[in-house]
């Protein structure tokens, strides 16, 4: 069954499958280096591990200390988990 996005657009699918072209680590250091600003990488890398520690069934106090992330992200990643489209879950699944 197909995942009907709320946010679908031509220019997020052109973007999505230009990720779908990346073919190793050094694909995606090279095209995230120049589509995204250093924190943008590190929030997003820190979203997925907080993601995977919650997967973990990691306190949110554990957490914090171990990933910087404040309780507010923490809390909004949970609710994603918990709620939203199972994009967390896939991938986590999978790695």
């Amino acid at each position: 069954m197909a995942y009907d996005s709320k946010f679908k657009r031509d220019d997020i699918d052109e973007l999505f499958r230009a990720v779908l072209t990346l073919e190793d680590e050094e694909d995606c250091y090279r095209f995230f280096e120049d589509i995204c600003t250093i924190n943008e990488i590190h929030s997003i890398a820190q979203r997925l591990h907080v993601a995977k520690l919650l997967d973990e069934k990691k306190t949110y106090s554990e957490i914090e200390e171990m990933t910087g992330a404040s309780t507010a992200t923490i809390s909004r990643i949970n609710k994603c988990l918990v709620y939203g489209a199972d994009g967390y879950k896939r991938v986590l699944s999978r790695l």
